[in-house]
């Protein structure tokens, strides 16, 4: 039915953004930021540094997504297991 397709979409959806997220946090990584020139107080942030600063976010909450993924597996078995 249309109620079980758009669930299992749902579900893979939520799955897909668990294991990217995860892979930002626990991937040891150092991005380089860019050289400050004079001319950096009227520049604005590009694609970029937001996705680097946004990674940078992500590792300091490595204890909440490790919290998630336990109420992930929890969920997949309460859900999925039969």
């Amino acid at each position: 039915s249309a109620a079980s397709v758009c669930a299992k979409m749902l579900s893979d959806l939520i799955l897909a953004a668990t294991l990217f997220i995860n892979a930002g946090a626990v991937l040891n990584y150092k991005l380089p930021k860019p050289e400050p020139t004079g001319f950096d107080e009227a520049r604005t942030p590009g694609a970029f540094d937001r996705i680097r600063d946004f990674l940078e976010s992500v590792r300091y909450m490595r204890v909440f997504i490790a919290l998630w993924n336990v109420v992930m597996i929890v969920c997949m078995i309460i859900l999925f297991g039969s």
